[in-house]
């Protein structure tokens, strides 16, 4: 996909936790917001899978990251990203159309 050829022309959410894009070659992608998190290309993210902390035995977490992921927010970064703001307070990552689209076209590949 290069750049500027292929752009969303609706984004919408789906009942079954994803987002939902339709894109200007007539191709759809639905993306389970659960993708969209562990994929977050943000550097606090990126750093935290490249040099991962030892785990605990009974890790603690927050109240927010007990409850289901939802998307709270979606900003268009110019006419070249998103950013997303997830329900467990996380909104720092800046989505590229075209990770966007790697990512929909990964789980429309997982899926069939």
């Amino acid at each position: 996909m290069s750049e500027q050829s292929i752009y969303p022309t609706d984004i919408s959410l789906s009942d079954d936790n994803r987002l939902v894009i339709s894109w200007s070659d007539n191709q759809q992608s639905r993306i389970p917001y659960k993708v969209l998190r562990d994929n977050c290309p943000c550097a606090h993210c990126r750093e935290a899978e490249r040099n991962p902390q030892p785990t605990e035995l009974l890790p603690v977490i927050s109240a927010a990251e007990a409850q289901p992921l939802i998307l709270r927010g979606m900003k268009p970064l110019g006419n070249y990203a998103y950013t997303i703001a997830f329900s467990d307070g996380h909104d720092t990552g800046i989505y590229k159309l075209e990770l966007l689209r790697q990512l929909g076209d990964a789980v429309a590949r997982a899926e069939s």
